[in-house]
């Protein structure tokens, strides 16, 4: 009966003890529920717009696909275009490489920015990124001096990438475009430092060097 009577005692005050920090903190509790609730539903609602904008990028691509089999160009490049500028990694990278792949727009300076806008406002992996670069300097390649053709690839030269040796061989192209033969080597020597990569690059890195060496 003491038991009970104690058990009682001790459930009535671990009440009231509740029942003062609710009263006492009641305003801390409600506002920090209710801030919870607007980040979990402004989250969701974040989620869902994000979907949503990914869905139309992909629809617009794919009707900008098929104003160019119809051969509305002109169409084709103002939703590519949207949909570059969108800064989706995914469908901006996509729109811009379908862009250059069909020759519908030529002006290098023009590709050159889009490639800067990409890079400069999406996310992407590590290779991703050195891809766009390298891309963005094959194309520069037949426009730039040598100063910004370095600048341009440098990232390239200067990490362990898979593009790697891609840029040391477009080095040695450059220059032996330019009838530089002496840089030329210097670069497509570079390449059989670097282990295990594919044969046709050890090949071409081999047959630019022989092709020097008869001039």
């Amino acid at each position: 009966m003491a038991e009970d009577i104690i058990e009682a005692q001790y459930d009535v005050t671990k009440k009231s003890k509740l029942k003062k920090f609710y009263e006492k903190n009641k305003i801390f509790i409600f506002s920090f529920v209710f801030i919870l609730i607007f980040v979990f539903g402004s989250f969701s609602f974040y989620l869902e717009n994000k979907e949503k904008k990914r869905v139309l990028l992909s629809e617009n691509y794919l009707q900008a696909k098929i104003y160019l089999e119809s051969g509305k160009k002109n169409k084709a490049i103002g939703i590519l275009k949207e949909v570059i500028f969108a800064n989706d990694s995914t469908y901006s990278t996509l729109s811009l490489f379908l862009i250059m792949n069909q020759n519908l727009i030529t002006d290098y300076r023009e590709l050159s920015a889009l490639f800067d806008h990409l890079l400069e406002k999406n996310k992407f992996s590590k290779e991703e990124r050195n891809l766009l670069i390298y891309k963005k300097t094959l194309l520069n390649s037949n426009f730039v001096d040598e100063s910004k053709m370095l600048e341009s690839i440098n990232p390239l030269l200067n990490t362990e990438t898979f593009w790697k040796p891609h840029g040391l061989l477009l080095l040695g192209d450059y220059f032996v475009s330019k009838g530089e033969y002496i840089k030329a080597i210097e670069f497509y020597q570079k390449i059989f430092i670097i282990n295990n990569l594919h044969n046709d690059l050890y090949n071409h890195a081999r047959s630019q060097l022989s092709i020097i060496s008869n001039e």
